[in-house]
Order: structure tokens, then C-alpha cells, then sequence
């Protein structure tokens, strides 16, 4: 599996496309970034890529696996990343 992207290499790219300064795509991804942050409360939409939406889990009953013994789960906020279908259809290849 290669590596991934990073942040300098991802600026590099959109500066090159789009023919601006590196500083700026920088920038754009440090705002863009910061928009997510902000929003995901009422869910952030990246058209073609997915959704960031804050989801609440309700408290549960668990199972310590070392011991056995039953503990409960406080309800907790957490974030979820939901991948848009035009992105899987890209990635995997459209279902038949």
C-alpha cells in the first residue's frame, strides 16, 4: 500500500492546477479545514468527496473482555465520516 498524501504535496498539486501560489492553496486547505471544524455540528458537505456530520451514540451496557465483568457506556458525541457515492463509485468501480 503506498503513502498518502501529505499536506505540502496536496497544496503543491492544487497550486499547480490551478494556477496559484503554493501559499495560497495552503491557505485555501488551512480555511477549508477550519470550515469543516466549525460546521460539522450541522454537518459539512465536501461535494464529491463525503459528509462530516457530529452523530450522538446513546449509553450502552459493555463488556470488559479481560474479566467479563459488565460496565456501562456513558452517551457521547462523536464524529463520522460519511463518503459520498460519487467517491466509492471512483474508487471501487460502479456496482453491476
Amino acid at each position: 500500500m503506498g503513502k498518502s498524501m501529505t499536506k505540502s504535496q496536496i497544496a503543491d498539486h492544487l497550486a499547480k492546477k490551478a494556477s496559484v501560489t503554493k501559499k495560497t492553496a495552503t491557505q485555501i486547505l488551512d480555511d477549508l479545514a477550519a470550515l469543516a471544524y466549525k460546521e460539522a455540528k450541522n454537518a459539512f458537505v465536501v461535494p464529491g468527496v463525503g459528509k462530516l456530520v457530529l452523530a450522538h451514540r446513546k449509553a450502552r451496557m459493555g463488556r470488559n473482555p479481560q474479566t467479563g465483568e459488565t460496565i456501562k457506556i456513558p452517551a457521547k458525541k462523536v464524529l463520522k465520516f460519511r463518503v459520498a457515492k460519487a467517491a466509492k463509485d471512483a474508487i471501487l468501480g460502479a456496482k453491476k
